[in-house]
Parts: C-alpha cells; structure tokens; sequence
C-alpha cells in the first residue's frame, strides 16, 4: 500500500505546538504516512528559531509561504497564492489544519478548490462574537471541512446542530495538552538552572501570572485601568508576575498606569520558559485562550478576563472562572483562591496526552476509505 501524504498547516507558534504531537504520531506510522510542514509565516516570532522546533521535537518546516504582515485581507491572499502554488506542484491526500487563525482558513479554502480532503484539529470551538477574527475563521473552515477532530464535547454538539454528519465528527481529545505533558515532562527532567524564570520563581516561593492582549482589554483605557487597578490590589497579597505582550506595554505607557511595586514586567517569554513559570502558579489571570484550556489540563486556578470563550469545558469542567474585564468580579473571584475557596476543577475526558495518535488512527482509516471509493 502506498504512503498518504498529509501537508500540516502552521502559521503561528502555537499552531506549531498543536502540529509537533501529529508529527511524532505520523511519525510512528512511517509506513502508512508522509508528511510536509508548511509554515505560512503569517506571525514573524523571533523565538521559533532551531531550538524552538527541537524543543517541540519536530523537524524544521519543508514550506515558508512568508505570508507575514499587513491586513488579515492581505494576509490571507498572500498564504492563498502561495499555498496553491504548493498543492499544485505536488498535491497531498489531505490538508490538515489546526486552530483559527488566518492560516487555517486560507489553506482550507485552497484545499477545498482543488478538492483535496481538509481535516480540521480544534473544530467546533464557538464563542458567539462575531467581533472576534477568530471566531469567523473557525466557522468558516468548518463550513468546509470534510474531518472535524474536536477537543471538547461542545465542539462535537455545536458541529452536529449546525449540520455536519456524525461520521465525520470525532471527539478525540486536545493536541496542546498532548503537548503540554510532553514539554512538563521535558521539563521536569532537564536542568532549569539556566531558565530566566527559574531566578525569578526563586525570589518569589508563590506567586500570579498575568497574560493580556487581546485589543477588548488593552486598547480600551477605561477598560485596562480598571484591570490594573484590580491587578494592583491582589499584588498586594500575591505578588504578579506580568510577561508583557509590546501592544499591552504600549498602551500602559500611553494612558501613564502604573502596576505598582509588587507586580514585575518582564519581556514576552519563550515556550519552555513561560511553563516553568506559570505551571508552578498559584493563580493565572488570562485573556488567552489556549492558557484557559492549558491550566484545566494541569488543575491550575485561573481567572478569563473575557465575557465569553470558545473553549467552554474549561469553565464547566475545569478550573477556569470567567470574570470579564469586571474589577469586582476579578477581586472576588481571586480572593476565593487566595483564601483556599477557589473552584475545584478536573481535566476533561481525553485530555490525556494520546489525542494525535487518535486523529493519526482516524486518518488512516479515512483515507483509506476515501481512496478505495
């Protein structure tokens, strides 16, 4: 039998992390698979240099598109053009794509023109707000998908109710978490001597960390003053730790706010050294949404500045509280964790580190199917 080539889209580095779990599961089956990695290049991250890419244990991209820059337009035309030229050159069995960024609705819309099968990792997920970029480019490439690999039951729910058949839909579990439990166990088995993060944890035994990026919370001044003010007061009783995103940076320097002296800024951080942080926290508080989903996995306590999220499980399950942008509702929810009354969670089914070697297994049958038909 014949090998079925799959070309496995990334063009952010967390796209990078949901891929590296497929790669060591198609990789374990050589005999049935090969595979491309195409970088689209839609983010420019310093820090996806060789190591990066070792530390995932995956081999460096055989594709840059160096699609990166100007408007989400612009961006996804460029990963559109030069993504055909690709499949044109040597067309695969299938596309697979991962995530909602504008990576994964370009390569889909490709695909699907040249009628090559599309699977898509991380299906389903909806928020509601149509305000999000991410949440168009989500029901956009499950408009025309042909797998759905979904990491929660509300994905496989939201797929059916809007019509897709439950053939095609597969609850088989999270690839980031299979990431993250291979990257801990790296971790934890490495020398950190040489971490930044492990100085900084060695002066502080407890302590937070804060994410803030998205423009909602950032670009709003009332809305960040009100978050820093908030931020400022639980400093008061666990100190903060703050890697701070430049858009987040810029505007605290704009609107002149001020942390206050027991909240430490530090620059954004790389993978390894941003989980030696935060996997000892005592409190996250996030408006990202793959840490919502990477502190349930771990059972660490933490509080979504966001009204809604994509990645509800997380909330019902998990030990995830969403609390908006609410000053109040920040402080009351953060002194229940202080005070040891935080909400207990537990991981959600099949997030047990073997969720790629499910997709893996599936898309052996499906392609099988799809190639005998």
């Amino acid at each position: 039998m014949s090998r079925s080539l799959i070309y496995l889209v990334a063009g952010a580095r967390p796209n990078f992390m949901k891929i590296a779990p497929i790669v060591r599961a198609l990789e374990a089956r050589s005999d049935r698979f090969e595979y491309k990695i195409i970088h689209t290049g839609q983010h420019y991250d310093r820090e996806m240099s060789d190591v990066f890419f070792d530390e995932l244990g995956i081999p460096k991209p055989d594709y840059h598109l160096e699609a990166g820059g100007g408007s989400h337009a612009t961006q996804t035309a460029k990963i559109v053009v030069a993504f055909e030229e690709i499949c044109r050159q040597v067309r695969p069995d299938c596309v697979l794509v991962v995530g909602d960024v504008n990576s994964t609705l370009a390569c889909s819309i490709v695909a699907k023109k040249q009628v090559i099968p599309v699977a898509h990792v991380e299906a389903g997920l909806r928020s509601g707000d149509m305000r999000m970029p991410e949440e168009i480019n989500r029901l956009v490439t499950d408009s025309i998908s042909d797998w759905f690999f979904c990491t929660e039951p509300s994905g496989v729910e939201n797929l059916l109710r809007e019509g897709k058949v439950k053939d095609v839909v597969f609850h088989v579990g999270h690839v980031m978490v299979d990431n993250l439990l291979y990257q801990r166990d790296k971790l934890d088995a490495s020398d950190k001597s040489g971490l930044t993060t492990e100085a900084i944890k060695a002066k502080q035994p407890k302590y937070g960390v804060v994410t803030l990026h998205r423009p909602s919370n950032v670009d709003d001044e009332p809305t960040l003053r009100g978050i820093v003010g908030a931020l400022r007061q639980i400093a008061e009783q666990l100190p903060l730790i703050f890697p701070v995103h430049p858009r987040t940076r810029g505007n605290l320097e704009r609107f002149g706010l001020d942390l206050g002296p027991n909240v430490l800024l530090t620059k954004p951080q790389s993978y390894m050294e941003f989980l030696n942080l935060w996997k000892d926290a005592a409190l996250i508080l996030t408006d990202s949404g793959g840490l919502q989903e990477e502190t349930t996995a771990l059972g660490i306590p933490c509080l979504t500045l966001r009204e809604n999220t994509e990645r509800p499980v997380t909330a019902d399950e998990g030990s995830n509280v969403l609390v908006g942008p609410n000053p109040q509702r920040i402080l009351e929810e953060a002194a229940k964790v202080l005070s040891g009354a935080g909400k207990q969670g537990r991981r959600p089914a099949l997030w047990d580190g073997k969720a790629a070697e499910r997709i893996v297994a599936e898309l052996d049958r499906l392609l099988e199917w799809s190639t005998s038909v």
